[in-house]
């Protein structure tokens, strides 16, 4: 099998053959909004930025959801260790959001693609003192030239799916050096740590997902209040980071659901908030008036579909509905934090594929805080159910409550292995 003979080498020589084609590459992906204009330079390693004086822990998160659950862990080390702090991210949603969020000490730049001359230039200019991944996205020569630099590199956070192990499996040659170069891996669950092994992993610990540990979603008030009086009583649910193929399935549930509630509202927030324009042209097909978010588009009495095409407002949704579909479960997409909702006070809903998420989706349907659908049919009966029987619904928000107390933990757990690493570098830089 041709996995068998890819190794570090083989890889670093692909990916130089591939760095030829890089302004061809930034150019398309600018073009569609996948980068941005005036930062593309970061992407091959170059900085305005100055790198600050002292100890710098850098953190790598692939995008919007692992940056977001690497949050409470750059605040924590920012409020214990007072130290200086890179996150790296690789999509433009992450980086509107997380310039927004960062603590003081912390700077955000793209991540350098993984060809050696950006990634020489992004270590030469940064020269971190150690690196933190967050989850699963392994980039070969990224990983390997920091390791040849003495770096100390952990994997926090850590999962594997079933595909991307068996993807793994068929390369061993760069798997296990990739593996290798970590000094710990804090792995999810069990299941994620047994994989990790299997794969040739060195040290591997249990710590939980932090992503359970983040604080509430941000809101602005006075929105949260505007967008209360505009809905004047109506019914209304929603369905959160939708994914392609799944809208259909929202649309065709809404005109089931208003049958017997014919001043339904759905609020629509797909989860990558640039599709907006084309799912509007696609709701409307259906016969649905749309109001789009992004346009500042006013709610009115015959608004079938609020499309939520904005970033960072998800705060807002989940503290405004009561009945949250999670998206991404409907769709072989595993789902997205379902956490986020339920301790904003939602009764949940969600598809058949929660995999990033089992844990929280097996204790969430377990203590009936989540409602599990396959279809259009019944993700309507499921609405209906949580719009009709309100004590009903209140059980279910109280027992997503309590679940969260079992799901949680998990940050205090990573920083006791990561303190250790930390409390070693900030002693050798003060001799």
């Amino acid at each position: 099998m041709i996995g068998h003979i890819i190794t570090p080498r083989v890889y670093k020589l692909m990916s130089h053959a591939v760095s030829l084609m890089v302004p061809l590459i930034l150019f398309l992906r600018t073009k569609k909004g996948k980068e941005d204009f005036l930062r593309k330079n970061e992407r091959i390693g170059k900085t305005k930025i100055k790198r600050p004086d002292g100890l710098l822990i850098w953190i790598h998160a692939a995008s919007i959801g692992e940056a977001l659950g690497a949050l409470p862990l750059i605040n924590l080390i920012g409020e214990t260790k007072n130290l200086n702090v890179l996150v790296t991210t690789g999509t433009v949603t992450s980086a509107s959001i997380l310039t927004k969020r960062l603590p003081e000490l912390a700077i955000h730049q793209y991540v350098p693609l993984d060809y050696t001359s950006a990634i020489q230039r992004f270590l030469n200019h940064w020269q971190p003192n150690i690196a933190l991944w967050m989850e699963s996205e392994f980039w070969p020569n990224l990983i390997l030239q920091t390791a040849q630099r003495d770096i100390p590199m952990i994997l926090v956070n850590a999962r594997i799916s079933d595909r991307s192990a068996a993807r793994w499996a068929r390369t061993p040659l760069l798997s296990k050096p990739l593996l290798k170069s970590f000094k710990l891996i804090l792995a999810q669950t069990n299941e994620d740590k047994q994989k990790f092994a299997s794969l040739g992993a060195r040290e591997i610990k249990l710590t939980g997902n932090i992503k359970f540990d983040s604080d509430q979603l941000p809101v602005n008030i006075y929105e949260l209040e505007k967008l209360n009086s505009s809905l004047k009583n109506r019914p209304f649910w929603l369905a959160a980071s939708t994914h392609p193929g799944e809208e259909e399935i929202v649309a065709m549930a809404h005109k089931n659901i208003k049958h017997k509630h014919g001043s339904l509202l759905t609020i629509l927030c797909p989860r990558h908030p640039h599709r907006g324009q084309e799912l509007a042209t696609y709701l409307r097909k259906f016969g649905l008036i749309v109001k789009q978010r992004s346009l500042q588009e006013p709610i009115t009495d015959k608004t079938d579909i609020y499309l939520a095409d904005t970033l960072g407002e998800m705060g807002l949704f989940y503290r405004l509905s009561k009945i949250t579909f999670i998206g991404g479960s409907l769709v072989p997409m595993h789902g997205h934090n379902p956490v986020e909702a339920a301790m904003l006070g939602s009764a949940l809903i969600s598809g058949p594929d929660m995999k990033n998420f089992a844990e929280a989706d097996d204790i969430l349907t377990k203590f009936q805080a989540m409602l599990k659908v396959a279809n259009h049919h019944e993700l309507s009966a499921a609405v209906n159910r949580w719009l009709e029987d309100e004590k009903c619904r209140a059980a279910a928000e109280a027992a997503a409550s309590q679940c969260i107390s079992q799901l949680t933990g998990a940050l205090n757990k990573t920083l006791s292995e990561i303190e250790p690493i930390l409390n070693q570098l900030v002693e050798k830089n003060e001799e």
